[in-house]
């Protein structure tokens, strides 16, 4: 177990760089016109972030060791499917969670 001193100068560390990567941008570039370039680049950052974070909980899931199983890729495909229609992220949200979690207790 890492010492306590320790883990509050890593945590502390984090805080200060994840600070001045963002005073990077909001206060050196914040009272600068963006170009249209790179606003139409930024638009889909918030749309990338989400599936970064699942999908390696879908490739490699820790509750199963690693390996793929059926309710997880059926819960991502469930999410994927109705987000396309719907174009709604909380109804895929929703729809995936529902799918895991009803998989989950049929297989179980």
């Amino acid at each position: 177990m890492i010492e306590t001193y320790k883990l509050w100068i890593v945590i502390i560390g984090l805080g200060v760089g994840s600070y001045l990567l963002r005073f990077a941008f909001i206060g050196f570039v914040g009272n600068r016109p963006i170009p249209d370039w790179m606003r139409r680049h930024l638009r889909y950052t918030a749309v990338a972030i989400l599936p970064a974070l699942v999908a390696p909980q879908v490739a490699w899931p820790a509750a199963t060791g690693g390996d793929l199983d059926l309710p997880r890729l059926a819960a991502a495909t469930a999410t994927l499917a109705v987000g396309l229609v719907t174009r709604n992220v909380f109804a895929a949200i929703f729809a995936g969670a529902g799918t895991l979690y009803l998989l989950l207790f049929m297989l179980a």
